[in-house]
């Protein structure tokens, strides 16, 4: 009987030192930079509890996050960075703000997944993980193909976010008939989206439609007179659908000055970039359908009610991508048999998320999005 407990007792010995080979000595620690304190302490703390519904889900305790407060500069994000470098740290998630991203390239050894969707100028070692332009239009261009949309017109706004935008253009080489940069002042914008709708000759051709008539003897004339005089304009548009890079009230802004100048959303396409389900696109009807890229609204609202069940209170849309970031990770260590490596963020590779298809290559990050329009007082998907 001693025997075969001493045989025992050494098999048990024997599997729970595989058992502990098979596993990495030390935790894998996961920095996390966000701005705990200060003006934009909502939006970390936020993206910190959806980070840790993220972790509770994995349930592995080989991952470790660790994190630090930004306090929304570059200064502090580079000071924080250098502990977490000191204490083993090469996996970052963070910063939120493109601009806290500014010293980061003296710590080459990290690799940072930053918030930001922005991928112009960013340090070599930055990884941008929002949803960038290039994303959304490699989407819009998807729709347009589909639909046999061959006359679109891009509006961008004069704006920092001018240059990625063109950038993106050409990435995608999306087919357009024109670009048009606009600005954002209204009294500027109204009278810019008439001269690119040729609204005053359009106008004009009203007017002298109606002349024409009244100087003719045409059977039935006054009727015909009645029905021009409640037209706006008379001519077609050289544009079949229009995509408006811009968002809030800007977006509606542009939309007005197209519909002032006769050129409504039942006459052409009215596209935009990604508007994150803004409730309020729902009451401007006369701007609808209005499409749009996105990300999976499903997962969205299912993360919406996980969150607000455990922390009783809504989550910025910045917590999604975050929750997100978490399983690409976990997903790309996985793949490492959880060696942490620059690499993983190199090779091709693909991971399906919350918000959809995520690309990985050369570290860029690109994401397969789904596409809505806002309509009838509610999103619907198109694809």
């Amino acid at each position: 009987m001693k025997t075969l407990i001493k045989y025992l007792t050494i098999i048990i010995l024997n599997l729970s030192l595989i058992y502990q080979n098979a596993l990495p000595s030390d935790k894998i620690k996961i920095g996390l930079i966000v701005p705990l304190s200060g003006e934009y302490s909502k939006i970390g703390n936020s993206i910190i509890k959806s980070v840790r519904l993220a972790i509770n889900k994995i349930d592995d305790e080989r991952i470790t996050i660790i994190p630090k407060d930004t306090k929304s500069n570059p200064i502090d994000a580079l000071r924080v960075s250098k502990k977490l470098y000191d204490d083993g740290v090469r996996i970052v998630i963070g910063p939120v703000f493109n601009e806290s991203t500014k010293y980061l390239d003296e710590l080459k050894d990290i690799t940072f997944l930053s918030f930001t969707n922005k991928i112009i100028k960013n340090p070599t070692n930055v990884i941008s993980a929002g949803v960038n332009a290039i994303s959304q239009i490699n989407t819009i261009k998807k729709f347009i193909n589909i639909n046999n949309l061959e006359r679109s017109i891009f509006l961008i706004p004069r704006t920092d976010y001018k240059k990625e935008i063109e950038l993106a253009i050409n990435k995608t080489n999306i087919k357009l008939k024109d670009k048009f940069v606009y600005d954002k002042d209204p009294m500027l914008l109204t009278k810019q989206i008439e001269k690119l709708t040729w609204y005053s000759l359009r106008k004009q051709n009203l007017k002298d439609e109606i002349k024409r008539l009244e100087n003719s003897s045409i059977i039935n004339k006054e009727k015909k007179i009645e029905t021009l005089k409640k037209k706006d304009s008379l001519g077609g548009i050289n544009f079949d659908s229009v995509i408006i890079a811009d968002f809030d009230e800007s977006l509606k802004s542009v939309a007005t000055s197209l519909l002032y100048t006769d050129v409504s959303s039942k006459r052409i396409t009215y596209i935009t970039l990604n508007q994150w389900f803004d409730k309020s696109l729902l009451k401007e009807t006369s701007l609808q359908p209005l499409y749009f890229p996105s990300i999976n609204k499903e997962n969205y609202n299912e993360f919406i009610d996980d969150y607000l069940n455990h922390y009783n209170s809504n989550p910025n849309q910045l917590s999604f991508l975050s929750y997100d970031l978490i399983g690409l990770i976990y997903f790309l260590l996985y793949e490492n048999n959880f060696k942490v490596s620059k690499n993983i963020f190199y090779k091709k590779n693909k991971f399906k998320g919350k918000i959809g298809i995520f690309e990985i290559n050369k570290n860029i990050i690109t994401h397969q999005l789904n596409f809505y329009n806002a309509e009838n007082n509610k999103f619907r998907k198109i694809f």
